[in-house]
């Protein structure tokens, strides 16, 4: 595995790969590297020639800085990890490197997306993902790009960025990995404390009961009943839990056949913020 702290080495190491008409996959990643990261790179390895993984803890996207000091740095797990499934590049930039004198966002239009669930809760948070993204796309200039459904909003947010501003790469939304209790995989969990870590996984038992009651039941009706589940909780609690179109990511009121829903959820487990979502069956 080779590894670049510059935009100029990497750019023209790949430049050469381009010239030998070699496919790039890339997988963005903010370190702190887990199975779902690898889940990526491995479906990534399969489709193209040249797999490309950059670690950089993006400071825009975080509206609370605290947050970004505490995110885990493990960079020297990672690097181990990213060889044990033949990583071939490591992009491993300091924050001057990338913003050189000027840390901030890009402003951006994402017809609303922006909007909805996290983008309530997150101030300028997706500003960030765009502007981060989009710059790393300046610099691999990938031909495919492997995101993690868990963040279902951002790999939304990619793609409209993507076609907006005629971007040439082709968005990948891979399926959620999880733990073997369910709960979806994530840099934060390592921060659970024993207690909240092991009532952490009636997250994703809820999302299952609330499909289940999505066949029968109207959107409304299954939302109070999850508000109803974590009132009740002693260790997490709910911050929201919405039933959103999949296209446009607005709350749902009524079912409509031709329609396909996702549940979102969000919860604090102490200090610690946990998010997933589920596909829902639209019978």
């Amino acid at each position: 595995m080779i590894i670049f702290n510059t935009k100029q080495e990497i750019k023209s190491y790949l430049n050469t790969q381009n010239q030998a008409n070699k496919t790039i996959g890339f997988v963005p990643t903010m370190g702190a590297l887990h199975e779902g990261h690898l889940s990526l790179i491995k479906k990534a390895k399969k489709k193209n020639d040249l797999v490309v993984v950059s670690i950089f803890v993006n400071p825009t996207q975080f509206d609370n800085k605290e947050d970004l000091v505490k995110y885990p740095k493990t960079f020297e797990n990672d690097t181990k990890l990213l060889e044990s499934v033949s990583c071939d590049v490591l992009f491993f930039p300091s924050v001057e490197e990338i913003y050189e004198d000027n840390i901030s966002s890009e402003k951006f239009d994402f017809d609303g997306l922006e909007h909805q669930m996290e983008g309530k809760f997150r101030d300028g948070h997706f500003d960030g993902v765009g502007t981060i993204v989009k710059t790393l796309f300046e610099i691999v200039a990938p031909h495919r790009a492997y995101f993690g459904q868990k963040d279902f909003q951002q790999l939304q947010i990619i793609k409209k960025m993507v076609k907006k501003h005629r971007l040439n790469v082709k968005i990948k939304g891979c399926p959620i990995f999880r733990e073997k209790d369910g709960l979806a995989m994530s840099s934060r969990n390592t921060r659970l404390s024993k207690d909240r870590r092991a009532a952490a996984p009636f997250i994703y038992k809820t999302l299952k009961k609330a499909r289940k009651k999505f066949g029968i039941e109207n959107a409304i009706k299954v939302t109070e009943w999850v508000e109803n589940q974590f009132k009740k909780h002693p260790f997490l609690e709910l911050e929201y839990f919405t039933i959103a179109d999949e296209k446009t990511l607005k709350t749902v009121k009524k079912k409509e056949s031709n329609k396909k829903y996702r549940a979102f959820i969000a919860v604090f487990a102490g200090e610690i913020r946990l998010i997933d979502n589920i596909r829902l069956k639209n019978d």
